[in-house]
């Protein structure tokens, strides 16, 4: 069974690398959790390689000015890498006419691939990134569009596989609903970010080029998604530090605190086993 810590400096002798999510971690979209912070800076004092590994669409540059501000200074870790990095590559390889379905601020994440963005009805690929509205709109209400792209076979590249986010107090749904509705009405997704290989693949080289050579038994992941970053942590071999007072916490809530009885019960249900939890990451 997980292992309650009360400190994050309990444990990172064992460790030379951390891979730490951000949303659910660092912050809810809104407000810092500060403790959070401190602790891999602390880390990153007892020569630590931090590597924040996020599902954001968005490119590395536009999550450092967002973490920014929101209130986490750049001392909280050395790299960042994005779900939107790696899906650039999958954008670069697929056809070239793009239908970008998600907010304008998203666009980067096209940008200089030479591809073509496109009208939906023009498009030979989609590359969602969300929601034009995420705080009203669900994936039902893409039906239409949805059912037109898979007739039409379009693959769908998510930049986002989260299916929901907490943005300060409300569950927001991300790409990842998206695609997965997508799948459901029988369009192909393809996938780059957590819980697949890709994104682990670089956020690794990342660590090896700041620290050298070490094995996975001496990287911890951190999270606190279930099926992004739990499983995808386990599945690429890694240690996993598991944040219960993020996103799933009503799972296992009594009285205002996470009861350990039902948490393990959970994770047994889930087929999740990280080595740690704590509430949240200080």
């Amino acid at each position: 069974m997980a292992k309650r810590i009360r400190s994050f400096a309990e444990i990172t002798s064992h460790y030379d690398a951390v891979f730490c999510d951000v949303w659910g971690v660092l912050h809810n979209g809104v407000d810092p959790f500060p403790t959070a912070a401190a602790a891999l800076e602390a880390a990153r004092g007892e020569g630590l390689a931090v590597i924040l590994i996020t599902n954001s669409p968005r490119i590395a540059p536009q999550v450092v000015a967002q973490l920014r501000q929101i209130g986490i200074q750049d001392g909280a870790y050395d790299r960042i890498v994005t779900s939107g990095d790696v899906t650039r590559g999958l954008i670069a390889e697929g056809p070239k006419k793009v239908f970008l379905l998600g907010p304008d601020r998203d666009l980067a994440i096209i940008e200089g691939l030479g591809v073509e963005r496109v009208d939906a009805k023009d498009a030979q690929s989609v590359v969602c990134t969300g929601f034009f509205d995420d705080e009203t709109e669900k994936p039902e209400d893409y039906t239409d569009m949805l059912k037109d792209f898979q007739a039409r076979n379009v693959p769908m590249v998510c930049a986002n596989p989260d299916l929901v986010v907490e943005r300060g107090h409300r569950i927001i749904p991300c790409a990842g609903a998206m695609a997965a509705y997508y799948h459901q009405l029988g369009g192909e997704i393809r996938i780059a970010g957590k819980p697949h290989a890709p994104i682990y693949d670089a956020v690794l080289a990342t660590a090896h080029e700041l620290h050298g050579d070490f094995p996975k038994s001496r990287i911890l992941a951190i999270g606190d998604g279930m099926p992004t970053d739990v499983h995808g942590a386990l599945d690429y071999g890694l240690d996993l530090l598991y944040i219960s007072g993020g996103i799933h916490a009503k799972e296992y809530t009594l009285n205002g605190e996470t009861d350990e009885a039902i948490l393990h019960a959970y994770l047994e249900r889930e087929k999740a086993a990280p080595k740690w939890w704590m509430p949240r990451l200080a």
